[in-house]
């Protein structure tokens, strides 16, 4: 194996053993095998343009073509492409993949489910930082300088990872990686110098030239293996003998229990609603939940993660409560009275999640009363929610995958019930109730300005809710920046347009106002239903809603964010049930029955059911042909396609044709230039120095050919001589060569190697030809323009 090969291979051994360390970070972790692929194509790439060879740019810039042509075949269709061009394919589809696997890796915890855009992301990164120390240390020769990549990419690792148990090994295979690449290098150096004399071997023999001295390595080599494994040693102890450096006022965990304190039964303060506006937004509407219910009342079947109960002026977020065992029979919820829940229905929901979610909070109908899930949970007896264990240092029980089932009671209190309830405990006045300092006064203000005249807490909830829902001139806009602070509830209040964070903050912020008991909750609207039965959750279905408190009833959901979730039935009282609040409707949820007012096409009916036929004919009509491939797409990815593939064969069909032109002329010169270079392609080098006759003698004898093949290769050599140095008049017709020269070539090609018969075929060495065509006519070229020149700016003196 020459240097530069080995050199590559270690290069991409060590891009791969790098690698490795990003592998506790997805699971599963199956993209490796995919990446170590394409790796090694791109390794090969360069392999070859260096042994042409190509400028250190050129081979590059080869390697990166291919390198992009395998991720646009590995990922194509992936994302949701609005062009039909191939510049649309890039920037839209790696585009858009790429924002989702970076909005992915905010979201989920590690480690994270292996989503196409984090797939992208992985695959992608791994490949640059292959191609970067495969340039350096194979392209540019400095395998020195190799290191920064390497250390990049376990930077990035280790950063996400936040260490672990297994951390050390990823970082010994790291950095095994980086010194078997150094050593090949060196290696590769000390070869090039010659000799290398490293004394006598035991017995008298004498040393070997290279690197070692008998079997046992020279004296430089054993220093530098020695060093290596010790400063890897270092590497690994020193940090593990020094005392550890806490993270002081930069610890968001505060230093207890880590993860939010779950593991020392405390439910610390959490912000959910980081990821809901990426979600509302997302071109990936992916399925995140799919339930059955034995409810007849889909519309109310919201989902409810936790509810978020303080209000600082900055930010909604849940209190730190204490946690306990999950009950077998949750207790009853706070507030309800006995006969409310005598008369309510119990209803059975059977709920499982999908790989792709990760969150901390199981997904419930509000409020429940028994559940049977796996897996190690906390219960938080007063937001009613149970919450992931502990698991280890950064890992928590999350629902990714979970199947599980909720009982929970369906509570249906009337308008009447609502409207009588008696105040609120104290001690839920006090806690629900509390407002910042900072609290704009628009707020309050628009508050009673909008209940005025109205008695009681039930009808100014309602007041509050239809302000928002239908009469208020609010605006559902999920583009609006998200905020959650005093001064964005007056600017939502100001631009009336927002979405569910803007609706329910400021609903609950107002309800506090006039001293009503509220809170807000996040979670899932009720989603959209099957055709078998099920009920399908998707990442737009993410919601907040506010929950008031009256007494007798406990914490009632409302709902103000228009087309979006349901009005209840207690909040419609001079109207039947199906009836929403006022005249205008409000819509369910979007996913729950029909979308928004005239939606787009888009929206209606996603491009990839158009593309299976589920849109039914009016869709497909609409669709003016737009739910498939345009053909223009078709044609300009199969032609470069097409190409790519076509590429490898251009030697082949070059020499096929010269072949054939010669052999069509009947001249013994052609027919012998013919001959020559089918003993080149098989290895025997040209000796323009020789004779005819000799360089026959030479062809036979390399060529070991015997028999008709050698009487074949002797006539073409005789036809050449009497070509060249017979008189006119006694040269006869020059025969038939073309026979011979076929045969010879057969010949030749069956007594060489199959790699050299390959190499004969694909990558001719005749094909040098070329080359020295096109320099001869450039310098021809060259010196006509020099004449030229001359001849019309004549040399003054």
């Amino acid at each position: 194996m020459s240097g530069r090969a080995r050199l590559t291979l270690f290069a991409l051994l060590a891009t791969l053993l790098t690698s490795g360390a990003l592998l506790p970070l997805v699971h599963p972790a199956t993209w490796i095998v995919q990446a170590a692929a394409l790796a090694a194509v791109q390794s090969a790439v360069g392999a070859g343009a260096r042994r042409i060879p190509l400028a250190r740019p050129l081979t590059v810039a080869a390697q990166l073509v291919v390198t992009l042509l395998l991720l646009m075949l590995l990922f194509a269709g992936k994302g949701a492409s609005t062009g039909s061009g191939p510049l649309s394919y890039l920037v839209t589809d790696f585009g858009g993949l790429y924002g989702q696997g970076m909005r992915d890796v905010g979201e989920f915890a590690m480690p994270a489910p292996l989503t196409d855009g984090i797939r992208l992301l992985l695959i992608s990164g791994v490949l640059l930082i292959g191609l970067l120390v495969d340039m350096l240390a194979v392209t540019v020769r400095a395998a020195a300088a190799a290191g920064l990549p390497l250390l990049a990419l376990y930077s990035v690792a280790a950063g996400l990872g936040g260490g672990g148990g297994a951390s050390w090994l990823w970082f010994v295979l790291s950095g095994c990686g980086y010194l078997l690449l150094l050593l090949a290098e060196s290696r590769d150096r000390l070869t090039q110098w010659g000799r290398v004399f490293g004394g006598a071997a035991p017995g008298g023999r004498p040393a070997r030239t290279g690197l070692s001295a008998g079997s046992r390595p020279l004296a430089p080599v054993r220093t530098g293996r020695r060093i290596g494994a010790v400063a890897l040693g270092l590497a690994l102890a020193v940090p593990a003998a020094l005392p550890a450096l806490s993270s002081g006022l930069l610890d968001s965990q505060g230093g207890s229990g880590g993860g939010g304190g779950l593991g020392t039964g405390v439910a610390q303060a959490v912000n959910p609603l980081v990821a809901l506006q990426d979600s509302l937004n997302t071109q990936d509407n992916r399925e995140v939940l799919k339930y059955r219910t034995d409810s007849k009342e889909l519309s109310d079947q919201y989902l409810r993660i936790l509810s978020l109960d303080q209000f600082d002026g900055v930010k909604w977020e849940a209190s730190a409560r204490p946690l306990s065992d999950v009950p077998q029979r949750l207790p009853n919820p706070p507030g309800l009275s006995r006969d409310l829940l005598a008369g309510s229905a119990e209803i059975r929901t059977s709920i499982s999640a999908s790989g792709t979610y990760a969150q901390r909070y199981l997904p419930m109908p509000y409020p429940a009363t028994t559940v049977d899930v796996r897996g190690r949970w906390r219960f938080e007896p007063v937001g009613r929610t149970l919450v992931g264990e502990q698991l280890g240092k950064d890992k928590y029980q999350n629902a990714q995958g979970a199947q599980y089932t909720v009982r929970s009671v369906e509570l249906r209190p009337t308008a009447d019930q609502l409207a009588a309830a008696p105040p609120a405990a104290p001690e839920v006045l006090g806690e629900n109730t509390r407002l910042p300092d900072n609290l704009p006064s628009v707020v309050a203000d628009t508050a009673r300005k909008v209940t005025q005249g109205t008695r009681g807490d039930y009808a100014k909830a309602v007041k509050l809710q239809d302000y928002f829902a239908v009469n208020g001139g609010f605006t559902y806009d999920t583009k609006v920046a998200s905020g959650s602070g005093s001064q964005a509830i007056a600017k939502f209040l100001a631009d009336k347009r927002g979405f569910c964070i803007h609706f329910s903050f400021s609903m609950a912020t107002m309800a506090r106002s006039l001293g009503i008991p509220a809170r807000v909750a996040v979670g899932f609207a009720p989603g959209t239903k099957q055709g078998d039965g099920s009920v399908v959750v998707t990442m737009r279905d993410a919601h907040a809603w506010p929950e008031l408190y009256f007494e007798g009833v406990g914490w009632t959901r409302f709902e103000p964010t228009p087309q979006r979730g349901s009005a209840p039935s207690y909040t419609r009282p001079d109207t039947p049930v199906a009836q929403p609040s006022a005249s205008a409707p409000v819509l369910p949820s979007a996913s729950a029955t029909d979308p928004a007012p005239a939606p787009s096409q888009s929206q209606d009916c996603p491009q990839e059911q158009r593309r299976l036929g589920e849109c039914g004919a009016a869709a497909a009509s609409a669709g003016g042909g737009s739910g498939g491939v345009p053909v223009g797409a078709i044609l300009a990815w199969t032609a470069p396609a097409v190409a790519v593939a076509l590429l490898p064969l251009v030697p082949l069909l070059w020499r096929r044709r010269v072949r054939s032109r010669r052999l069509r002329s009947g001249d013994p010169l052609e027919a012998w230039r013919e001959l020559g270079d089918a003993a080149w392609d098989v290895g025997i080098t040209p000796d323009e120095a020789l004779s005819p006759r000799a360089a026959a003698a030479r062809i036979v004898a390399r060529g070991r050919l015997e028999g008709d093949p050698a009487e074949a290769v002797r006539r073409v050599a005789g036809a050449v001589e009497r070509a060249l140095y017979a008189p006119p008049s006694a040269t006869p017709a020059a025969p038939a060569l073309s026979p011979d020269v076929l045969a010879a070539r057969a010949a030749l090609l069956s007594t060489a190697s199959r790699p050299t018969r390959l190499r004969a075929l694909l990558a001719p060495r005749s094909a040098a030809r070329v080359r020295w065509t096109a320099a001869a006519r450039w310098s021809t070229l060259t010196q006509r323009a020099t004449t030229l020149t001359h001849r019309l700016i004549p040399r003054r003196g």
